[in-house]
């Protein structure tokens, strides 16, 4: 089965790419649990909340892959995301979800571009750091060696672009 995660700053289309990539391959996806959790607990967070949405991001993970077919399963955000969030917010990210990244990499992962407008939203915190953001997620990726795309443009656009690399990581294998 292959693990496609989809990562970046907020308000970049991961959802909507996420929703648009399993309805194309009939197959599943896990959505951001973080949005779930924060919209029960309010926009205010501890480093012990973002763990437990690192946790509760796994177990929604599991079962994406538990229930996906034809080959692949999306991922509307990954550990990275809590990552960085993390050292961001906190100055630090705990050990295991660093670890859980290092040991459970993706098989591929598109990286969401900020060429997007912002969308405002109650639960969404930094419009004027998605540059820095973004270069964190891309160096990131980069010396992690996780196998990526940038994915840029409109939102028909970056669809496409999505598809074609999925569609060349499914009919090429993963290596």
């Amino acid at each position: 089965m292959m693990r496609v995660a989809l990562t970046g700053p907020e308000s970049t289309g991961k959802s909507t790419l996420a929703t648009q990539l399993a309805a194309h391959y009939g197959t599943t996806y896990a959505p951001e649990f973080a949005r779930e959790y924060l919209e029960c607990t309010g926009p205010h967070y501890s480093l012990a909340d973002l763990e437990e949405i690192a946790r509760g991001q796994l177990a929604w993970e599991a079962e994406a892959v538990a229930t996906a077919q034809h080959g692949v399963v999306f991922f509307d955000t990954d550990l990275l995301v809590i990552k960085i969030w993390a050292e961001h917010a906190f100055g630090h990210c705990p050990e295991w979800i660093a670890r859980h990244l290092e040991q459970n990499p993706y098989d591929f992962t598109l990286l969401m571009g900020i060429d997007l407008p912002w969308q405002p939203d109650p639960l969404r915190e930094h419009p004027h750091l998605r540059q820095p953001l973004y270069d964190l997620y891309q160096r990131e990726l980069r010396e992690r060696m996780v196998p990526f795309a940038e994915i840029t443009g409109v939102e028909q656009r970056r669809f496409a672009q999505a598809r074609f690399l999925v569609d060349e990581l499914l009919l090429n294998g993963i290596d």
